[in-house]
């Protein structure tokens, strides 16, 4: 068995809306305390790691996260959010983490992690601001699919499940920000694969389990959000269990528990719009 200690979301910086960064670096030291402790095999950071501010704000604010990350006995993989990446580039992340930061593929033994780095930064100078996923990412993710030959966790930011979001401080009212605008493209390239297959991602600051196509698509709550913890920072972090099921457990002030079978085929495909079968009889 394979187990994953997660965080993400940590969002590093003053307050901001629901965000309580002021708490993010004592939090942080909590969470590699934990992980010292629990000895995972592996440590994995979902991306934003900070509040930006602007390019010499940001750096010193990711240098003093990723020296907390340092203390971290397992070996830690980062990804970059949105927020990473407003005034840093991906070289000057992975300068300040000690890391590469391209998408790739680690062994596990019975299973597999895909880290998809994908582009995550929201464009903000242009007619509709989002996310603009590129097509080298998304060939990446679909070869990584064909390829798959073991169980396989594809980790991100930016979750591609297309889950609603209801109730949602952040996204309920700007949905379009909450995934790649591209996400059933992602999603039909993920699903080319033959073996069973999770996703998790942050970005959206909550937990939740959507399947879609026979894969479980997983969102954990952020480090510091209090929208669903009655403003007190959330004090979210996870551990991911890989075995012949997928256990999942997110501790702190919002937790959530789920066990998971991700099927190796995958659903037939929705049935055409009634309305429009109907209209051509």
């Amino acid at each position: 068995m394979t187990r994953i200690a997660i965080v993400t979301d940590i969002h590093h910086g003053a307050p901001s809306h629901t965000k309580r960064g002021d708490t993010a670096l004592d939090l942080l030291s909590a969470f590699a305390e934990w992980a010292n402790a629990q000895k995972p095999d592996l440590v994995l950071d979902l991306g934003d790691r900070i509040s930006d501010v602007d390019s010499q704000t940001d750096a010193r604010l990711e240098r003093e996260v990723a020296e907390i990350f340092s203390r971290i006995g397992a070996p830690v993989h980062h990804v970059c959010g949105n927020h990473d990446r407003d005034h840093l580039t991906v070289p000057e992340n992975e300068e300040i983490l000690g890391g590469p930061l391209a998408s790739e593929v680690l062994d596990l033994g019975n299973w597999q992690l895909a880290l998809w780095r994908a582009d995550a930064r929201i464009h903000r100078n242009v007619p509709r601001p989002g996310f603009d996923l590129p097509e080298a990412d998304l060939l990446w993710l679909s070869r990584m699919a064909q390829q798959a030959a073991k169980p396989t966790l594809l980790a991100s930011h930016v979750p591609i499940s297309g889950h609603a979001q209801t109730g949602n401080y952040y996204f309920q009212r700007t949905p379009g920000l909450s995934t790649y605008p591209q996400a059933d493209r992602a999603r039909a390239a993920l699903a080319q694969a033959r073996v069973p297959v999770a996703a998790i991602a942050g970005h959206v600051h909550w937990n939740t389990v959507t399947t879609v196509d026979g894969i479980p698509h997983m969102t954990q709550q952020s480090l510091t959000e209090s929208f669903t913890t009655a403003g007190a920072p959330a004090r979210a972090w996870g551990m991911l269990e890989l075995g012949e099921t997928l256990h999942w457990q997110v501790f702190g002030d919002d937790p959530f528990e789920a066990r998971l079978t991700p099927a190796g085929h995958r659903w037939t495909p929705p049935l055409a719009p009634l309305f429009s079968e109907l209209a051509a009889e």
